[in-house]
C-alpha cells in the first residue's frame, strides 16, 4: 500500500499563510488537539474534514475551522481518518457508488469520539457534551456517528466501552446521504436517539446535491429529532470559511447561535461573532 503523502498547494484565499494541505493514503489515523484561545467553554468539538474518502483536506476544512472554534473557547480535536475508499465513495470504473469492505473511516471516527470522552478531564472538556463537525465526506461521518451506535470494530480496550454518540452534530454540505431515487442511505436509521443536528448546504452545489441535506432533514423531522437546516441559493461546494462575499458568510454565526441554544456554545450572541 502506498505511504501517506501530503499535497501542499498555493491558495491565496487561505485564511492564513496562502497555502493549503491535503493528506492522501492515510493508514494511521490521528487526532490533533487545538486548545482554546483564552478562556475555555469546556466543550470539545471533533472536526472531520472532507475529501470524498480519497483524501483528507486538512487546511480548508480542518485547521482553519479549528482556529475559528478555539477563538470561541472550544477545544478542537482535528481527526485525520484513513483514506482512500474507506467510506461510501464514487468509483469511476463503474460510474457508481461503492461501499467499502470495512468502514475504516467510521471506525476511526467512533474511536476518536471515545478517546476524546476517555480523556475529557485531561483535555478540560465535558465528557457528556462532545460535539462533532464534519464537512462533505466528513459531514457524512458526523451523520453516521449520530445514528450508528453499534461499534464498527472489535473492542480493543476499556475506552471502547464508552459511547461514540456525539451530543450535537454539525454536518456541512454532506455527501453520500442521498441515494438513487432521492432515498436516504439505508445504512442511516434515524430514530429519536439520533443526535440533534445542524445542516447547511448550497442549492448550486455541483459535487453533493442539495438532496443530501433535505432527505436527511426530512428523516430528522419525522423522528422528532431537534434540527436546524439552512439552504443557501449560491455557494457551491467546500465553501468552509473562505467565501465571505455571499450569504454563506452568515453560517458561522448561525452555527454558534444554534450551539448556544443546545447548551454547548457561547453564552451570548455577541461572543459568537
Amino acid at each position: 500500500m502506498p505511504k501517506e503523502s501530503v499535497l501542499v498547494a498555493a491558495t491565496p484565499e487561505a485564511l492564513t499563510g496562502g497555502k493549503s494541505v491535503a493528506a492522501f493514503d492515510v493508514t494511521i489515523p490521528t487526532m490533533s488537539v487545538y486548545p482554546p484561545q483564552g478562556k475555555s467553554n469546556g466543550i470539545g468539538m471533533l472536526v472531520f474534514p472532507g475529501g470524498g474518502f480519497k483524501a483528507v483536506v486538512l487546511t480548508l476544512q480542518g485547521t482553519e475551522i479549528c482556529s475559528w472554534l478555539t477563538a470561541r473557547g472550544y477545544t478542537c480535536l482535528l481527526v485525520k481518518y484513513r483514506v482512500p475508499k474507506t467510506g461510501h465513495h464514487y468509483e469511476e470504473a463503474c460510474d457508481c457508488g461503492v461501499e467499502p469492505d470495512r468502514p475504516r473511516a467510521l471506525q476511526d471516527a467512533q474511536r476518536a469520539v471515545r478517546v476524546a470522552r476517555a480523556k475529557a478531564r485531561e483535555l478540560g472538556i465535558d465528557a457528556d457534551k462532545i460535539g462533532v463537525m464534519g464537512f462533505s465526506a466528513g459531514g457524512y461521518l458526523a451523520v453516521q456517528l449520530s445514528n450508528i451506535m453499534t461499534p464498527a470494530y472489535a473492542p480493543m480496550d476499556a475506552i471502547d466501552r464508552l459511547s461514540s454518540r456525539p451530543y450535537v452534530a454539525v454536518a456541512m454540505y454532506s455527501g453520500h446521504l442521498c441515494r438513487p431515487g432521492g432515498k436516504l442511505d439505508p445504512g442511516i436509521q434515524v430514530t429519536r436517539a439520533t443526535t440533534p443536528t445542524f445542516l447547511a448546504q448550497a442549492w448550486d452545489d455541483p459535487v453533493d446535491e442539495v438532496c443530501n441535506a433535505t432527505v436527511y432533514a426530512d428523516a430528522l423531522a419525522k423522528a422528532g429529532v431537534p434540527a436546524e437546516v439552512h439552504l443557501f441559493a449560491k455557494g457551491g461546494h467546500a465553501f468552509a470559511l473562505r467565501k465571505r462575499d455571499v450569504a454563506l458568510k452568515d453560517w458561522p454565526d448561525l452555527v454558534m447561535r444554534w450551539l448556544a441554544r443546545r447548551g454547548v456554545g457561547p453564552k451570548t450572541v455577541a461572543a459568537a461573532r
